[in-house]
């Protein structure tokens, strides 16, 4: 698969939606072709690349939950109101995030990858927000659909 980073509107989405909710931070990760593993593949205002470096398993930390789930996940006080250990958090972690909302982006009805926002102070995301990150997902979802569909694979 082409490096989602070399893929340029899926870079103009993300930067798009970090202006427009005002967050300091947004990434997608994709669950790998072969195998269950999560991966980072796109951020824009990290603070390093160690994004790059985080694989996580499906079911655990943010993306593999939402993807084992389907289901959006807002964390506001990071630390704090986690279940499990900060580790199991390494976005978090590598980003300095307080907060974030993540969402899952489908394939066929299946989830398959997590649009995330954050920001690196304590905060809740509005129904506003949260809606523009949603709609975000949906944009991405038809751009790589397309990219993989497309012969970009």
């Amino acid at each position: 698969m082409t490096e989602i980073r070399e893929i340029h509107a899926v870079m103009e989405v993300c930067d798009q939606l970090r202006k427009e909710v005002e967050c300091d931070f947004v990434a997608l990760a994709l669950q790998n072709e072969v195998g269950p593993d999560v991966r980072w593949h796109y951020a824009s205002g990290n603070v390093n690349d160690k994004y790059k470096r985080i694989t996580v398993r499906f079911g655990k930390g943010i993306a593999g939950k939402i993807i084992s789930s389907g289901s959006p996940m807002m964390m506001s006080n990071f630390p704090n109101e986690i279940y499990g250990k900060v580790t199991d958090h390494p976005i978090m972690l590598a980003e300095k995030l307080v907060s974030c909302y993540a969402v899952p982006i489908f394939f066929n009805s299946t989830p398959k990858g997590v649009l995330l926002v954050g920001k690196r102070v304590s905060y809740t995301f509005s129904e506003n927000e949260q809606e523009k990150v949603k709609e975000s997902s949906e944009t991405l979802e038809q751009l790589l659909r397309s990219h993989i569909l497309g012969g970009g694979a």
